[in-house]
């Protein structure tokens, strides 16, 4: 199975997840949620992320679903994560790509799984209401 691990910003990832289970299931195994705080040193932030790498590694593969490009989860995740192979650095986490990350990691192959990641993620983006104005 395709191990995931969250890092965002308070307790995003933690509701993030919640909310997604509730949709989903619940994800027993293979799921791993890192929150961080301002009250945090980098050095803890960076010690929180690698136990929960070494706890999540697996052949399988490993996708890290962060918050935000360029924030604080990546700038520690892509140095621990760059010689972790089958592994990817996914920023921008919404519903749409936990929902699928929890649905397909145990059907999809990893580079598969990535893509609907990213995919569902993209779909979700969208302005609605203008749809009630096509005829």
């Amino acid at each position: 199975m395709i191990n995931l691990i969250v890092i965002t910003h308070g307790e995003f990832g933690a509701y993030l997840i919640e909310a997604a289970e509730g949709i989903v299931g619940v994800q027993a195994a293979g799921l791993k949620n890192v929150s961080i705080s301002p009250r945090m040193t980098l050095e803890r932030v960076t010690e929180c992320a690698a136990k929960a790498i070494e706890e999540m590694r697996s052949d399988d593969g490993l996708v890290f679903l962060l918050d935000m490009p360029g924030g604080t989860p990546m700038n520690v995740v892509l140095p621990l994560a760059k010689d972790i192979d089958k592994c990817a650095v996914i920023c921008g986490v919404n519903i749409n790509m936990m929902t699928s990350a929890f649905a397909y990691r145990q059907s999809l192959d990893f580079d598969r799984l990535t893509a609907k990641i990213l995919e569902d993620g993209r779909k979700a983006i969208c302005e609605v209401k203008s749809l009630l104005l096509k005829k």
